[in-house]
């Protein structure tokens, strides 16, 4: 994988310890369902203006499109009018990590996220706290 997203101007790591084997795509879709759920929709779509696909797909995680994947990662892509996102999880040495890429692409973006960062910010971790994976 070359660089996640060229040019980002927030990013930040959340990890945790895991047990169990899966692929990188199963633990993104153990993060965020295979459609995302009502809060995401808000915070996606309705405050982001995210543009994520409408139902389950092979090719989409939580509305997110599949771009890039490799043995112990998966990357997923969406953008909005204002900014590019991406979300990597790893599931590598034990461990499980979601990455969050963000590159402002009009100046709202500098005004939008930040403080939706913080946000962000106390929800990641109970994200990867509560992944399960399915049977």
């Amino acid at each position: 994988m070359e660089t996640v997203l060229p040019g980002a101007h927030y990013t930040d790591t959340f990890s945790r310890p895991i047990n169990e084997t899966a692929t990188p795509e199963q633990w993104a879709r153990a993060l965020f369902g295979d459609v995302p759920g009502p809060g995401a929709r808000l915070i996606w779509r309705g405050l982001l203006g995210l543009r994520l696909s409408r139902g389950p797909s092979a090719e989409t995680v939580a509305g997110w499109r599949i771009a890039e994947r490799g043995d112990d990662w998966i990357r997923l892509e969406t953008t909005s009018w204002f900014l590019t996102a991406n979300l990597l999880v790893t599931a590598a040495d034990d461990r499980l990590t979601l990455s969050t890429y963000l590159r402002y692409d009009r100046r709202i973006g500098y005004l939008v996220w930040p403080p939706l960062s913080a946000v962000h910010r106390r929800l990641a971790p109970g994200l990867l706290r509560d992944a399960k994976l399915r049977p």
